[in-house]
């Protein structure tokens, strides 16, 4: 059976601490795949479909890597595409206490989901979509903080 793990969020914008993850992950299992959540009462920077790209351009080199959407519970899509596995990056304690409930939640809703937590390299653990959102908003220069396969 193939190792299929799931890497949710809204990547708005992907940083470079995501795509760490996401290519050492990629060295674990079989499949991941980048899975975009929808909700429809956040407000995004970029569109769906602009993300999608990005993420899309980031990953063209990666055969184990997809990129795809998914709306409602993330263990739901989970259990859709046959993933055991969910991934999450932690930068610090914060992170660790955050996640931790939700993957006991996830656990048991997810029925035996198994979440793997890959911890941020020191280089990339300062960086936050929320704080480079805010740097592009503010017309600042977030390209340190971005994959140079994308541009804003």
């Amino acid at each position: 059976m193939k190792k299929i793990a799931v890497f949710p969020g809204s990547f708005d914008p992907i940083t470079v601490g995501h795509v760490d993850i996401v290519r050492r992950a990629a060295s674990l299992f079989d499949k991941v795949i980048v899975a975009i959540g929808i909700n429809s009462q956040k407000k995004y920077l970029y569109s769906l479909e602009e993300r999608i790209e990005k993420l899309e351009n980031v990953f063209e080199e990666n055969a184990n890597i997809f990129v795809e959407s998914y709306e409602g519970l993330t263990v739901k899509y989970c259990q859709k595409v046959g993933a055991q596995f969910l991934i999450r990056g932690l930068r610090n304690a914060s992170d660790f206490d955050y996640e931790k409930q939700i993957s006991q939640m996830n656990a048991i809703v997810g029925n035996g989901i198994e979440t793997i937590f890959l911890i941020s390299k020191p280089e990339y653990s300062h960086i936050s979509s929320t704080l480079v959102r805010e740097i592009i908003k503010g017309k600042g220069d977030a390209s340190s903080f971005l994959p140079k396969e994308i541009s804003l």
